[in-house]
């Protein structure tokens, strides 16, 4: 693991990463960077406490680095909360927010000290009131995320009237109605998507409000965008809405969550990826590198469009150089481990040279396998003590 210096005010600049001296592949973080994701977002949402999602990148270095900082957790599965037990987390201060659960972990993580589950069906609710007797629920609405990246309501969330029967049902069972919460889907590219979801929230609070149950936790969820090639509403602008939306609730719950995940990992890191071979495949040229869709990078393969990922290389004149136009693929012997297509890059590179992936801290190293007995990249810490 590389533990050398960085200069302060580099970051992982391209002259930065020349001094890293380590084998390739490697996925390296700046935890100085992951701080500092985590101060803007807070200034961002006064207010508003931060559970860091910890699926899209449970490096045990950047859960201590949140949880120095003063971040909670949201887990999806007892693993992700044993991961957190080892760097010292209480359960208690931890959201579980997969919305259907296997019974065993329940009980596990009620047995941990966890007291706070979300739910979007009578199911759920009757595995918790077995499970977990007594504990906390909160329900997830289902809402307009047409405008993420990667939309979730197909496979979770209720809408208001269901979730309405749900937490009526949640305290006849002798469960505690806690909360409600949502989720914008996952790169969420308009601020409209918060304004509409936390309006849906009000109508449910207002609505259990006749049965005499208020609800203690407004949950924002997911969905609060990284920087990558694209445009994205900056984390100040959502923060200005939910702002204005929270002020017009029916009354503000005692506590008001979010869920950041990929906004705060994904900018802190960048992988890096040799070249192990040039072709041309008819009229197009393609590079091969020892890094594709099963090692980190299938976030491309998973959207339309593919991924924007800021992309530079480790030639001397990577900005100044002739260009063309190449598709770049992984290393395994599946055609579907290509990853990018029409990315311009240097004319000259070849066999060796080195192609770095910007903003790649998020759903990398989480989704990495060794497919075809090849590695995934090798993590790497800087910033901090190390």
């Amino acid at each position: 693991m590389f533990t050398g210096t960085i200069a302060p005010g580099l970051s992982l600049s391209p002259d930065a990463l020349r001094l890293i001296d380590v084998p390739t592949p490697y996925l390296v973080t700046d935890l100085e960077t992951v701080a500092a994701r985590y101060e803007a977002f807070t200034a961002a949402m006064p207010g508003v406490a931060t559970f860091y999602a910890m699926k899209c990148n449970p490096s045990p270095e950047i859960l201590r680095t949140l949880a120095d900082s003063g971040a909670g957790f949201e887990v999806a599965s007892i693993g992700e909360l044993r991961m957190l037990q080892a760097q010292g987390v209480d359960p208690a201060g931890v959201l579980y927010s997969n919305p259907v659960k296997p019974v065993g972990h329940i009980a596990a993580a009620a047995a941990a000290g966890l007291w706070r589950f979300a739910v979007d069906s009578p199911g759920e609710l009757a595995k918790i009131s077995e499970a977990a007797p007594g504990a906390a629920v909160y329900v997830r609405l289902r809402v307009d995320d047409t405008t993420s990246v990667f939309p979730l309501s197909q496979k979770f969330g209720t809408d208001v009237e269901d979730a309405y029967d749900l937490m009526l049902l949640a305290d006849r069972m002798g469960l505690r109605p806690y909360g409600v919460t949502f989720h914008v889907g996952s790169q969420c590219e308009s601020t409209s998507a918060w304004r509409s979801a936390i309006r849906a929230a009000g109508e449910l609070m207002e609505r259990l409000l006749a049965d005499g149950i208020t609800l203690e936790m407004l949950d924002l969820g997911g969905g609060f965008p990284a920087r990558y090639l694209a445009t994205e509403p900056s984390i100040e602008q959502i923060g200005a809405v939910i702002a204005g939306e929270i002020e017009v609730l029916p009354y503000r719950p005692a506590l008001i969550a979010a869920e950041p995940g990929r906004h705060l990992v994904a900018e802190s890191s960048v992988m890096a990826a040799t070249i192990i071979g040039r072709e041309m495949r008819g009229d197009e040229h393609w590079l091969f590198l020892e890094v594709g869709a099963y090692h980190g990078l299938i976030e491309p393969i998973q959207t339309p469009g593919g991924w924007d990922y800021p992309m530079w290389t480790s030639l001397a004149d990577h900005t100044s150089a002739p260009r063309l136009r190449y598709t770049l693929t992984g290393p395994t012997c599946d055609s579907s481990d290509t990853i990018a297509y029409g990315v311009e890059l240097p004319a000259t590179l070849a066999v060796g040279d080195v192609v770095y992936f910007g903003s790649a801290g998020a759903y990398t190293l989480a989704y990495a396998s060794s497919f075809n007995g090849f590695p995934p990249p090798t993590p790497l810490f800087v910033g901090g003590d190390r």
